[in-house]
C-alpha cells in the first residue's frame, strides 16, 4: 500500500507543477530558516555547557549591600579574599580557582612573534572545567610558575604540530616559558576564550596586585566545583557572610551562581536573578516555529483550495471500496514526500548559507553530523511539518461524499473550510506584520542608544597598549609621533574610554552624609593633555597641566559625581581617595563608560603618571586615516621592534557595546523579511487557484463590458481584506509586546504612529503587488477561451 501511495503522490506532485514548486521552494525556505534559528539558539543555550561536569561549576558572585543591609547590586568579582576562604572553610567545594588574564599578550616560539589571549588561573583550573588533554597531565601541568598550557590551535601555530611537550616559548619577550600541556580548542560558546592558560604563581611574579588579599579589593572572578548541586544552598548559606566577617567599610554578602546560567541570566535586581538574554531566546525560538508555521499554512491552504480537481478522485476511490482511513494515508504521504523534498533542499541552503550567516553575526556556527541528535531534531522536523502541513487538508479531502464529488457538487467547499484558510492567510500576514514592527521598533531603540552624548569625541580617536618598551618610552613616543603629524595630541591612560575599567568605594568629601561611603564610583587614572585628547567636555575648572605641580594631586568629577557629592562649588574642594588627599580641578559632562543603555555612575578622573597601559591618540583630520596609521606605526615598531602594531578605533569599540541588539535587529529584519516572502508566495498560488476557478466568470463579464481595472479589483479586493484584518490584530498585539520589550531600557525610545503606518502601507503593497500580478493575468485573459472552459 504504502508503494502505491508513494507512486500516486510522486504522480500528483509532477502533475501540479506549480503549486508542488511554492510548496516545496516555501517549506524549504521555511525550514532552512527554523533550522538557522535553532543552530543559533543552540549556541546560546549551551553557552559554558561545553565540558564535563558543567552543572557542577558556580561562579562565585557578591552583592553588595548598603548600611541597612539592601542589595545595591551585583557584581562578577567577589573580593580577593573569598578564595582561601572558600578553600579552607567548605568542604562542600571540590576545587576553587581565580580567573584573571583574557587580553592579548606577546609570546614568541624563537623565531616568530604572535599576540595571543592569556588565562591566568589556579592548578584547580584543569580540574573544574576538565579541559581535554592532547599531551600532559592535568593533574601536575600547572605545577610550577614557568608552565604553560597551549590550545591545539596555538600549538599548531607555534611549532606546526601538537608534539609540543618541553618545548620553551617566550612571555612578553622576557620570560621563558615549559610547555607541559596541550589542550583541545575550547569552543567558542564559552566564557573562557583563551589561547593558552598560566599558572596563578607566575601571575603572582609578574603583578603585585595578584599577592593582594585585601578583601575590599575585586580584581578577579572566582570559579568552584560544588560535589554536589544539591547543597548549593548549604555551600550559599557557609559563604554569606564571609564577607562582611573580612571587611569593614564595604558590605556584602557572597553567593555562588551556575557558570551555565551566566551568559542568560546575568540580569540581577535585588540580588535575585531576573532574566537576561534568554528573553531573546525564547524570541528566537518563536521565530523560528513562526517561520516554519507560516510555510506549513501555505501548504494547507494550496491543498484545501485545489480540493475541486481532487474531488472526483476520491469519490472514485470511496466507491470502489477505499475506506476514509486510506485515503488520509495517501495524502499524508503525499505530505511527507513533499516535507522531505523540502529538508533536502532546506539542508543544502542551510550549508550555502551559514558562511555567511556567521560571518554576519560574528559567531561561529557548526553542524554536527556525527551528532546524534541532530539528525533526531531534522526527523522530528520532518514528521512534524509533514503532519502539520498535511493532517488536515488529508481529513478534508478525503471527508468528501462520493454521490456528491460524482455529481460535481463537491467543488464548492462549505464556509468553515473556506472561513479556516482565510483565518490561516490573516494569522500568516498578522505574524508579517507584527515583525516588521518589531524590526522597525528595535532598530529605533538602538539608534537611540547610538545617538546618546557619549560624553567624548569618539571619532578619530585611537588607542593602543602601552606595552613592552614603550612602557617605559611614552614621552619619546609622544614627542615623536607628534613631530609626524600623524595626531594632534596623546595621552596615557590606566584604561580605555570604551568600557570601565576600575571602581572604588569609600570616596570622601566634606560633609559627606552617612551611608555615603558606600556610593559606587567609577575611576580612570589618567595624565596631561586628556581632556585635549579625548575630548571630553569640561563645564567647570580645567585639565591636567603641567604648569600646575599640584595637578599631581588633581582629580575631575563627572556630572553626575558633582551631583551625588551635592557640591555647590566643586572646583577647590578637597577630598580623600584611598587616603591620598587629592583636590577638585575640574568637572565634566558624564560619559557613557558603563552600558549605553544605563545611566552613567559618578566618575573620578584622578592624575596618575606611572599607571598607563594605555595610550590614547587624537588624529589628524587633514591626513587619511591609512596615512596616520602608517605614520603611528612606523614610530611605534621602531621604539617596540619586537611587538606588532594594534591600534583600535574608540568609535568601533564602542559599537561593540550594542552588539547583542544588532544580532537581534540583524536577526529580527532577516527572518521578518523571509516570513513576508513566503507568506506572498502563498497568496500567489490562492489567487492563481482562486483565478483558475473564476475562469468562465471572468469570461463572462468581459463579453458583458467589465475592463480589466475592474476585473483585477473584483479578484485581489478580497485578498486584501485579509491583510487589513491582519493588520487590525498584528498592530495592537506588536505594540503591546514591543513597548515590554522596551521597559527592559533605562533610555528607550518610544513607538511612533510612522512605524505602524509603514508596517501597514508596507505589507499592504507587497500583497497587493503579489495579487495583482496573478490578477492582471486572469483579466487579460482571451474572453472566448475562457467560454470553453470546463468546470
Amino acid at each position: 500500500m504504502f508503494r502505491l501511495n508513494l507512486k500516486i503522490a510522486l504522480r500528483n506532485l509532477w502533475r501540479n507543477t506549480t503549486s508542488s514548486v511554492i510548496n516545496i521552494v516555501g517549506l524549504a525556505i521555511g525550514l532552512a530558516s527554523c533550522l538557522l534559528l535553532l543552530l543559533y539558539v543552540n549556541y546560546e543555550w549551551n553557552y559554558n555547557k561545553g565540558f564535563k561536569d558543567a552543572d557542577k561549576v558556580y561562579q562565585v558572585m557578591i552583592n553588595f549591600q548598603d548600611a541597612s543591609g539592601k542589595v545595591t547590586s551585583t557584581y562578577s568579582a567577589p573580593g580577593n579574599g573569598i578564595h582561601s576562604a572558600i578553600k579552607n572553610r567548605v568542604p562542600e567545594v571540590d576545587a576553587v580557582a581565580r580567573l584573571a588574564g583574557g587580553g592579548e599578550t606577546l609570546i614568541a616560539n624563537g623565531r616568530t612573534s604572535f599576540k595571543k589571549v592569556v588565562l591566568f588561573g589556579d592548578p584547580e583550573l584543569l580540574k573544574i572545567f576538565n579541559f581535554e588533554f592532547i599531551a600532559g597531565n592535568p593533574a601536575t601541568a600547572l605545577d610550577v610558575p614557568n608552565s604553560v598550557v597551549v590550545t591545539e590551535r596555538t600549538a599548531k601555530l607555534l611549532f606546526g604540530g601538537v608534539n609540543v611537550l618541553n618545548k620553551s616559548i617566550k612571555y612578553e619577550n622576557e620570560r621563558d616559558l615549559t610547555i607541559t600541556g596541550v589542550i583541545k580548542d575550547v569552543p567558542s560558546n564559552t566564557a573562557l576564550k583563551f589561547d593558552y592558560v598560566l599558572p596563578w604563581s607566575f601571575l603572582e611574579l609578574i603583578n603585585e596586585n595578584a599577592r593582594n588579599w585585601n578583601w575590599g579589593s575585586f580584581s578577579w572572578p572566582v570559579v568552584v566545583k560544588v560535589s554536589d548541586p544539591q547543597k548549593v544552598d548549604l555551600i550559599n548559606s557557609k559563604i554569606k557572610g564571609l564577607f562582611n566577617e573580612q571587611s569593614p567599610d564595604t558590605k556584602g554578602e557572597n553567593f555562588i551562581f551556575p557558570l551555565a546560567k551566566i551568559h542568560l541570566y546575568s540580569k540581577f535586581v535585588n540580588g535575585k536573578s531576573v532574566g537576561g538574554d534568554i528573553e531573546k531566546i525564547y524570541l528566537f525560538i518563536g521565530l523560528a516555529f513562526g517561520i516554519l508555521l507560516i510555510a506549513c499554512i501555505n501548504f494547507m491552504n494550496m491543498a484545501t483550495a485545489k480540493s475541486e480537481r481532487r474531488a472526483k478522485e476520491v469519490g472514485i476511490k470511496k466507491t470502489i471500496g477505499a475506506t476514509r482511513a486510506s485515503l488520509v494515508m495517501q495524502f499524508l504521504t503525499e505530505a511527507m514526500v513533499l516535507t522531505f523534498g523540502s529538508v533536502l533542499l532546506a539542508i543544502t541552503v542551510v550549508e550555502l548559507t551559514l558562511p555567511m550567516f556567521n560571518n554576519l553575526l560574528g559567531i561561529e556556527l557548526v553542524i554536527d553530523y556525527g551528532n546524534v541528535w541532530y539528525w533526531l531534531v531534522i526527523s522530528g522536523m520532518v514528521v512534524l511539518t509533514g503532519l502539520l502541513s498535511g493532517l488536515y487538508p488529508a481529513l478534508f479531502l478525503s471527508a468528501f461524499n462520493p454521490v456528491q464529488t460524482l455529481k460535481r457538487k463537491a467543488a464548492r467547499e462549505k464556509a468553515i473550510p473556506l472561513n479556516l484558510r482565510q483565518v490561516l492567510v490573516v494569522g500568516q500576514f498578522c505574524f508579517a506584520i507584527m515583525l516588521i514592527i518589531a524590526t522597525l521598533v528595535i532598530y529605533k531603540q538602538i539608534d537611540f542608544i547610538k545617538n546618546r552624548p557619549i560624553g567624548y569625541s569618539a571619532n578619530l580617536l585611537a588607542e593602543m597598549p602601552q606595552e613592552g618598551e614603550l612602557s617605559g618610552k611614552f614621552e619619546v613616543f609622544k614627542s615623536e609621533v607628534l613631530k609626524t603629524g600623524a595626531v594632534t595630541a596623546v595621552n596615557q591612560a590606566a584604561g580605555s574610554l570604551s568600557g570601565v575599567s576600575n571602581w572604588f568605594t569609600g570616596f570622601e568629601w566634606p560633609n559627606r552624609p552617612p551611608g555615603a561611603e558606600d556610593i559606587r564610583f567609577n575611576r580612570l587614572e589618567t595624565n596631561y593633555d586628556f581632556v585635549k585628547t579625548s575630548g571630553v567636555e569640561l563645564v567647570a575648572g580645567r585639565d591636567f597641566s603641567k604648569d600646575f605641580a599640584s595637578d599631581t594631586a588633581g582629580v575631575l568629577l563627572s556630572s553626575s559625581a558633582v551631583k551625588v557629592m551635592n557640591l555647590q562649588n566643586p572646583v577647590g574642594t578637597r577630598v580623600k581617595l584611598n587616603g591620598n588627599d587629592l583636590h577638585v580641578i575640574g568637572v565634566f559632562k558624564d560619559i557613557i563608560w558603563d552600558s549605553p543603555y544605563e545611566a552613567e555612575k559618578p566618575m573620578v578622573i584622578n592624575f596618575n603618571k606611572y599607571n598607563g597601559y594605555r595610550i590614547n591618540m587624537r588624529l589628524n583630520p587633514a591626513n587619511s586615516l591609512s596615512r596616520n596609521v602608517e605614520l603611528i606605526s612606523a614610530v611605534a615598531k621602531r621604539l617596540n621592534p619586537a611587538y606588532p602594531v594594534e591600534i583600535k578605533f574608540v568609535n568601533n569599540l564602542y559599537a561593540q557595546k550594542m552588539q547583542s541588539e544588532k544580532i537581534l535587529g540583524i536577526l529580527a529584519n532577516l527572518f521578518g523579511g523571509i516570513a513576508i516572502f513566503i507568506s506572498c508566495m502563498g497568496l500567489y498560488g490562492l489567487v492563481a487557484y482562486s483565478a483558475e476557478q473564476r475562469t468562465k466568470e471572468f469570461g463572462v463579464r468581459r463579453v458583458l463590458g467589465a475592463s480589466v481595472s475592474n476585473i483585477m479589483r473584483l479578484l485581489s479586493v478580497s485578498f486584501l481584506k485579509m491583510v487589513f484584518f491582519a493588520a487590525c490584530i498584528g498592530v495592537p498585539l506588536a505594540y503591546y509586546l514591543m513597548n515590554k520589550w522596551l521597559t527592559n531600557f533605562e533610555f528607550r525610545t518610544s513607538i511612533p504612529l510612522s512605524i505602524v503606518l509603514i508596517s501597514i502601507v508596507g505589507t499592504a503593497v507587497i500583497a497587493f503587488l503579489t495579487v495583482s500580478f496573478q490578477a492582471y493575468k486572469a483579466a487579460k485573459a482571451n474572453p472566448a477561451e475562457a467560454l470553453k472552459y470546463e468546470q
